[in-house]
């Protein structure tokens, strides 16, 4: 959209109107980002063994010991889901009462305690329900709804479902906000979080409580996007490469470190999902604030109205509008009804754009697994939960900070393949030191989520530049789906423990180096020419070093010679 870009330069690029803006967009991602966690919190799954009750007359070591023993990841551990028959160890206990002193004192040199008597015992389920560790959580969705031993599969089941929503927000969202404006949606995503937030603090039922979990991640979503787009579409120049690529992905990870710290203050998981409703009641003023894109405006032919919030941005830098903004109108209608003529099958129409596409949809799911699949094999690390999970938001900050800094002067396919193997190496060797070297253990954490999300940083910019300008927003749209379809099978990561106590890392680690050696064939973009049209992609290749630069194509147009910067507009959505 050169036409526009030319139109609107008489604003500047960092006036007040600019920076105000920028900063109140950037307020308007603090919703999304506190929320991005509440499936960690909201779904703990605190220790627990199954409840005896109290009119069993039965002491503490007869408690302790009704519950067997079983051996988990080398360790012993109680059992979550059996005990000894009840009726039996009554029996027992009535019999160890007429034990002497010493008797029990050699008892306990043998083995347990009361332990040792119970060898032969039958064991049953836990038919008076659970008694849950109450040391990091008071109440979860689990605790509360009785998620655990055979109910067990509806704890992935419902973050497979807001999952899901993710999915859904991120396809209907850009539908939506092409038609009726990126603002409505913006403001009635951060509005459905607000409500079905507090809506959720009131299910009678899991499956009540599903349903609504489901909308909460459709609006997440959903409302990332808008801020993204609204914010590349007001925004021009260099502003708008530090609005998308840094600041508003910044004030989203702050926001994400915000609720491990709430969910430690608040234990009480109704209290705290009443909380996270909070920000986004707090972006309501916001609402009179926060102007709608000129430039989807001008696409939709209401130019009188895209004049009026020019002129009024105008007023505000303190800058005189020329008389006529628009010279190039009809320029532009054509260009957009050139490029809505194009849809998703065109992804996969001639051989570069099919190979181009397959190999990123693989890369972005991968990626989103691994990012994903991370947070949730967090449960199994050692330490306070909510210092964990803090540091493994924060480490996204620095993440940023390198793949931006990264973006501006290095290739593409050397920063992304240097920091995605730097995680996937990290994570790999989680294996050797997870039950051995807490310690080490989550300083390899911290450097598999930094190495992830710093080839992620990267990986938004290649993309964009690696699709022609007619179909990149569909693209980019189309990448996300694939990321939200790798964050829904992330849930499942930890059922892969029972078959190896390792293989969730390793899956975790062994994707990320699935999407390295993806990256590898894919043409370099650094200070090469953006393409405008399918035709002008450049081929994939079997094989060139990262460093290397890939030759633009022959039949290159004229618009877009020249260019060496990042995508205008690059709609995508934080994993």
């Amino acid at each position: 959209m050169q036409d526009y870009e030319e139109s609107v330069s008489f604003l500047g690029t960092w006036g007040p109107f600019q920076r105000r803006v920028f900063f109140q967009l950037c307020l308007t991602s603090i919703p999304c980002g506190y929320n991005i966690l509440s499936v960690i919190f909201l779904l703990a799954n605190p220790p627990h063994h199954c409840h005896i009750p109290a009119n069993s007359n039965l002491s503490q070591d007869w408690i302790q010991a009704s519950i067997p023993v079983q051996e988990v990841a080398g360790r012993p551990e109680r059992s979550s889901c059996s005990r000894y028959e009840l009726d039996l160890v009554l029996n027992l206990s009535a019999m160890g009462t007429r034990l002497s002193h010493d008797q029990i004192q050699n008892l306990s040199l043998l083995g347990s305690g009361p332990d040792i008597l119970f060898s032969s015992l039958k064991q049953e389920g836990c038919k008076d329900g659970w008694t849950y560790s109450t040391e990091y959580y008071q109440s979860t969705v689990v605790t509360e709804f009785n998620l655990v031993c055979g109910d067990q599969w509806k704890q992935p089941l419902t973050s497979l479902v807001y999952f899901l929503g993710g999915l859904c927000g991120c396809f209907v969202s850009g539908q939506l906000s092409d038609r009726f404006g990126r603002k409505p949606i913006l403001f009635g995503s951060i509005a459905m979080l607000s409500v079905c937030s507090t809506a959720v603090t009131f299910a009678p039922t899991w499956s009540v409580f599903t349903v609504l979990f489901f909308m909460l991640g459709l609006g997440q979503i959903a409302s990332y996007v808008a801020a993204f787009v609204l914010g590349s579409e007001i925004l021009i120049g260099s502003t708008r490469v530090l609005f998308s690529s840094l600041c508003l992905p910044f004030m989203y990870v702050i926001s994400m470190t915000l609720l491990p710290g709430t969910a430690y203050l608040v234990r009480n998981w109704r209290h705290l999902s009443l909380i996270m409703a909070v920000p986004g009641l707090a972006c309501i003023p916001l609402w009179w604030m926060i102007t709608e894109s000129p430039r989807w405006l001008v696409s939709r032919g209401r130019l009188q109205e895209a004049e009026l919030l020019l002129r009024s941005a105008a007023l505000e830098n303190r800058v005189e509008p020329p008389r006529v903004i628009f010279l190039s109108a009809s320029v532009e209608k054509a260009t957009i009804q050139r490029a809505e003529s194009l849809s998703f099958l065109d992804l996969l129409g001639t051989k570069n754009i099919r190979h181009i596409t397959l190999m990123l949809w693989l890369i972005w799911f991968s990626l989103s697994v691994s990012y994903f699949g991370l947070s949730f094999n967090m449960s199994g690390l050692y330490g306070n939960p909510f210092i964990n999970y803090i540091l493994v938001s924060a480490v996204e900050l620095p993440a940023y900070v390198t793949s931006w800094l990264a973006a501006r002067s290095l290739p593409r396919r050397l920063s992304f393949i240097s920091f995605t193997l730097l995680g996937a190496l990290a994570l790999l060797l989680i294996q050797i030191t997870l039950y051995s070297h807490p310690g080490l253990t989550l300083s390899l954490v911290l450097l598999g989520k930094f190495g992830i999300m710093a080839g992620t940083g990267v990986l938004y910019m290649y993309t964009g530049e690696l699709s022609p300008t007619v179909i990149r927003n569909t693209a980019m749209s189309s990448c996300a789906m694939f990321s939200r379809a790798g964050s829904s099978v992330s849930p499942y990561l930890l059922q892969l423990a029972v078959f190896y106590q390792f293989l969730p890392w390793i899956v975790v680690g062994s994707l990320s180096l699935l999407s390295v050696v993806l990256c590898v064939f894919l043409p370099e973009t650094f200070r090469q020419p953006l393409p405008d049209t399918i035709q002008q992609i450049s081929p994939t290749h079997r094989f060139r070093w990262p460093g290397t630069s890939t030759p633009p194509p022959k039949d290159e147009g004229k618009s877009a010679k020249g260019q060496t910067t990042a995508p205008e507009i690059i709609c995508t959505t934080h994993l």
